[in-house]
């Protein structure tokens, strides 16, 4: 009963973090993965990675991707796809440890075309950390900001619901799992469903960690 009682928490952490404390407006998204090299890593990618969207500045959109667990794992590229976002302004690195630059290699997300339709990422719509990768990614407790100008006549609600309607996607790509493999995710349309990944990536991670005592 206490095992349960500690999966119910890690979502209770996870709708904390949506809420948010500043003035700017916070929409949460989660990730599920398209490419499962690891059934494991993919949960460790569900539960702890997420990304807050905020309308802090004007006419800009704030993206900040968040590694929130313990597992390790890192953020090593960032990919969009599409909407009405008009072009990066600024990469916001925190802490020093993480280092993200304009571009990425591979220009597109792996494991794109599993998904219907394919990720395609636009042009100069994507980010990496410098090397080392792993080092300079986003890590347990780390995060990166990348600071999007939108189109004219383009507001950050826009955004919000082609995030929704899966017009506007985001693909991560990250590295430094245990096992170490890589995984591939893709932004959830629907926060509410957070928390059901969270529910059932922290489930799949108690039943591993148990099969090895």
């Amino acid at each position: 009963m206490k095992n349960f009682a500690v999966v119910f928490m890690l979502v209770g952490v996870i709708a904390l973090f949506s809420t948010g404390t500043s003035r700017a407006t916070v929409h949460t998204f989660g990730f599920y993965n398209i490419t499962n090299n690891d059934p494991a890593d993919a949960a460790i990618g569900q539960e702890q990675l997420f990304v807050d969207v905020s309308d802090e500045f004007v006419d800009q959109v704030f993206f900040t991707f968040r590694n929130i667990g313990l597992d390790s794992s890192a953020i090593t590229e960032i990919y969009f796809d599409d909407g009405t976002l008009l072009g990066i302004a600024s990469i916001f690195d925190n802490p020093p440890d993480v280092e993200f630059v304009l571009f990425a290699s591979p220009p597109d997300l792996p494991g794109a075309e599993s998904i219907d339709p394919p990720f395609q990422t636009t042009t100069g719509f994507l980010a990496e950390s410098t090397p080392p990768p792993p080092k300079r990614g986003v890590n347990p407790s780390e995060q990166v900001g990348i600071l999007f100008d939108l189109q004219q006549g383009g507001t950050y609600q826009n955004v919000i619901n082609e995030l929704y309607n899966t017009t506007l996607r985001i693909g991560i790509h990250v590295t430094n799992f245990d096992s170490g493999g890589s995984e591939s995710f893709v932004n959830v349309p629907e926060p509410a469903t957070v928390a059901l990944l969270g529910f059932s990536g922290a489930l799949l991670l108690y039943k591993r960690r148990n099969s090895k005592r």
